[in-house]
């Protein structure tokens, strides 16, 4: 797949429960950062595209995500290399506020493929985003993570609250594929 651009969405320390001190643990995301470390190697063997996508909250006493704090950083097994872009963002849409489209175009990039968290938030914002953009969108599922969700007294599992929104994404802005599926488009 020629023009294609990895873009790893949040993987930051507060999400990990092998991080201490981790502000918001998410469902496996030991094994989500497991899988997206595989196509971040193999986009990195290739000498392809690759974009981090980190988020601090701009408000006063964040629930996680606080600007210059350890839980903010990106995850120790994905840091980025020096020639690999990063996006500083504030909004849970990767594109809002940043230069992701900019940077994806000025690298004529038409596929795009989207690991990292939360399913349910930035996962699915940044992949409908890309989408609307023309961007041809496939999201590597064992690659992401999320947390139980709760609406209405009803809590949803962290890996029911995945699939549903995994199944959205497939119907109508990405090929939903596992890490093995993409590492083969490669």
């Amino acid at each position: 797949m020629e023009n294609t651009a990895l873009i790893l969405i949040d993987l930051q320390n507060d999400y990990f429960g092998s991080f201490e001190g981790a502000k918001w643990q998410l469902n496996e995301t030991e094994k989500a950062a497991t899988n997206a470390l595989k196509i971040l190697t193999k986009f990195r063997e290739k000498n392809m595209k690759i974009v981090h996508v980190r988020h601090e909250f701009a408000i006063e006493n964040p629930p996680f995500f606080a600007p210059n704090t350890q839980g903010a950083k990106i995850h120790d097994t994905l840091t980025p290399k020096e020639n690999e872009s990063q996006i500083l963002k504030h909004n849970v849409n990767a594109f809002k506020d940043t230069k992701l489209k900019e940077i994806l175009d000025n690298s004529n990039i038409t596929n795009v493929i989207i690991v990292g968290a939360m399913s349910y938030m930035c996962i699915d914002a940044v992949t409908r985003a890309a989408s609307d953009f023309g961007y041809k969108c496939f999201v590597a599922h064992d690659a992401c993570t999320t947390s139980d969700v709760e609406f209405n007294g009803i809590k949803v599992e962290a890996a029911i609250a995945h699939a549903a929104f995994m199944a959205a994404l497939q119907f109508a802005y990405a090929k939903v594929e596992t890490t093995n599926e993409i590492l083969e488009l490669l």
